[in-house]
């Protein structure tokens, strides 16, 4: 039979006004196969993503699976013919428990129409089996970790039958180990033969887990191959329509000022005797895996959590931030892992968020002088290109890259001198990814004080002058650039120490 043990995605069209967001797009996942879906943002992957859900119509084309033509009218159709999507932001209710969950809207009932609780959790308990969850039915999903939600997703999936499951950013907040038990996941529903769609920025990821790759570029197919076909530069190319350009490693920062000193920085049960400097021109990098305390010490450092002993120098003068407010005071600034929650007022305009904290500027007696904020505002997104259609767009409507160019915007119209960057490519593509790591070498070769903390091992090896490796809330050694390698970052993150620790 045509089109048999596939999912057929054919000539899909989508527009809205002035914008052709997928033009003639063809895409096929065979059952019992990863087939990952790559491309920068805004090339059409969550618009074909939600076509499939039934969140959207599509304009022109046709879905077929298993020969059958599909006619998706709506999310709950979609999960009827058998494909269900599962996002980066979870869509679960957290009160409720596990089994409640996986079969909220289609409980099995008794024959006096009351939901037979005894057979919904029977249920539950073998597919949560099937998967190997660490957790019971009857927990409630408030009290369960990410990477146990998203098996909450995954079961969800299971008890719908679905032969296509997508998973859109998987790994975004898990584990290492989390990482390898979802990829085990993944390859034990591939060999039972469901069909998976992998949507992921982490490059290294498809390699390991995908069996092909096809890649969109401005609402079109590039390409469809076999991930062995294909090299990891070859991706990047197809996914830009250029090669991206090689890291340059930085010039090595000789004796500069000290700007910034923490000693004997701790915090019960969170953060322990925490000591480290970064001085002017400087990327200090913090690594370490997901809960390690990198967050915890961002946040200590900014003023956002208290912490029980230590002290902070600026410039060798002690300093005491109870908020944030007294961290931005003296030229510290955060830009944070949840650039959307803690980084931005979505609803506001780029304009509004570029000048938040530096209206006082702009300002004459309580009044906002609208043509020198605006001014400000232009040359900042200007400077940083910025890609938006005008000053007065909602910075929610922007990409990951463009809305992290946003807060760094703000930040650089203060006048920052110590930058704290918490995980700043999480979520954003590759392009975006040169772009901003661009941006952070440019402020310290303008002599800005810079701390990278991220959970890739690698984004910190390549882009720090020296790196401090935390594990359980504790610096456990420090690596300078000439020294580091994957194989001794992952040493000291997974509870290794240094001689000199």
């Amino acid at each position: 039979m045509q089109y048999a043990n596939r999912l057929l995605m054919r000539g899909i069209r989508k527009e809205y006004p002035g914008v052709r967001a997928l033009d003639n797009v063809d895409f096929e996942v065979v059952l019992g196969e990863v087939h990952a879906l790559v491309g920068v943002n805004g090339a059409g992957k969550s618009t074909l993503m939600s076509i499939l859900s039934g969140a959207i119509n599509m304009d022109d084309g046709a879905i077929f699976l298993n020969g059958t033509r599909l006619d998706i009218t709506s999310p709950h159709k979609a999960m009827e013919l058998g494909i269900s999507i599962i996002y980066q932001e979870f869509n679960l209710i957290p009160y409720l428990t596990v089994a409640e969950n996986i079969f909220l809207g289609r409980e099995p009932c008794k024959m006096d129409g009351f939901v037979d609780y005894r057979q919904m959790y029977t249920e539950a308990a073998k597919i949560l089996e099937r998967l190997g969850a660490p957790f019971g039915p009857r927990e409630r999903v408030a009290d369960l970790g990410v990477a146990q939600q998203q098996l909450v997703e995954i079961a969800k999936a299971l008890a719908k039958e679905a032969k296509v499951i997508a998973m859109d950013e998987p790994t975004a907040t898990l584990s290492t180990k989390e990482t390898e038990m979802l990829f085990s996941i993944i390859r034990s529903l591939r060999a039972e033969g469901n069909g998976i769609i992998y949507i992921s920025h982490r490059l290294e990821e498809i390699f390991e887990i995908a069996d092909r790759v096809t890649v969109l570029r401005d609402g079109r197919l590039v390409e469809t191959c076999s991930i062995e076909e294909v090299t990891r530069e070859r991706l990047v190319q197809m996914m830009l329509g250029k090669a991206l350009e090689k890291v340059i490693p930085r010039k090595k920062v000789g004796t500069r000022s000290e700007v910034l000193r923490v000693e004997g920085l701790s915090r019960k049960d969170i953060l322990k005797d925490i000591n480290l400097v970064v001085r002017e021109g400087e990327i200090l990098g913090i690594a370490g895996l997901v809960g390690a305390g990198k967050t915890e010490l961002a946040r200590a450092l900014y003023g956002l959590d208290p912490v029980d002993e230590g002290k902070v120098l600026m410039h060798g003068r002690h300093v005491r931030f109870q908020s944030p407010m007294e961290a931005i005071r003296v030229g510290v600034v955060l830009v944070p892992e949840d650039r959307k929650r803690l980084g931005l007022v979505l609803g506001m305009a780029v304009r509004e968020n570029t000048t938040l904290a530096s209206l006082l500027r702009f300002s004459r007696s309580g009044f906002i002088n609208g043509r020198k904020e605006k001014s400000a505002a232009s040359e900042m997104v200007e400077n940083l290109q910025v890609k938006t259609p005008s000053l007065e767009t909602k910075v929610k409507n922007l990409s990951g890259g463009n809305q992290q160019k946003v807060v760094l915007a703000r930040w650089l119209l203060r006048g920052a001198k110590v930058f704290i960057f918490d995980e700043p490519t999480r979520g954003i593509d590759v392009g975006a990814k040169a772009e901003v790591h661009g941006l952070i070498r440019n402020l310290a070769d303008n002599g800005a004080a810079i701390i990278l903390i991220s959970s890739e091992l690698q984004e910190v090896i390549d882009h720090s002058d020296r790196i401090l490796v935390m594990h359980g809330g504790r610096i456990m050694g420090e690596l300078s650039k000439e020294e580091a390698t994957s194989e001794k970052v992952l040493f000291l993150a997974m509870g290794g120490r240094t001689g000199n620790r």
